[in-house]
């Protein structure tokens, strides 16, 4: 589990869209899983255990804020999680595609996060976010459009 935390921690990010909220959420997803081990399946992978396991605890903690309301989020544009060490022209390219994802509606960000920065593939988002593979590759494709739509050209081919 220790290993899968970097990956873990970026998809809470996505969810979340604040470092400490992706923090806390990770925090209580790995107590959540090492209470519920013996509800693990070993067939499965453990990252989509976990990763679903993530969704669902972010789900109910946005059920809790609709109650709570006025708690603040930290803009992506101004996140350092996810910094790109090469270049400031760089830094400034993933800065700006960052804030651009952290605009999309989330039902779009999650597919594009999971098979984009992720890696999966289209039929393992699917299963993590239990709808039909069509529906993933529509989301991701109508994500890409609205980030090329929102880009500049130089934006894109930094990218």
């Amino acid at each position: 589990m220790i290993g899968l935390l970097p990956r873990l921690r970026r998809f809470a990010l996505s969810l979340t869209r604040s470092g400490p909220d992706a923090d806390d959420l990770l925090q209580d997803a790995c107590t959540a899983a090492l209470q519920k081990w013996t509800q693990y399946d070993p067939a499965q992978p453990l990252d989509r255990w976990l990763f679903r396991i993530i969704r669902n605890l972010w789900i109910s903690e946005i059920r809790k804020r609709k109650v709570r309301q006025g708690e603040g989020q930290v803009p992506a544009e101004e996140a350092h999680e996810l910094q790109v060490q090469s270049g400031v022209d760089d830094a400034l390219t993933a800065q700006t595609v960052r804030g651009q994802v952290s605009k999309l509606p989330a039902e779009l960000a999650q597919p594009l996060m999971l098979v984009c920065a992720e890696g999966y593939s289209y039929r393992e988002a699917a299963d993590m976010l239990n709808v039909p593979i069509g529906t993933i590759m529509s989301r991701i494709h109508r994500a890409r459009k609205l980030l090329v739509s929102r880009l500049t050209p130089a934006e894109i081919v930094a990218t």
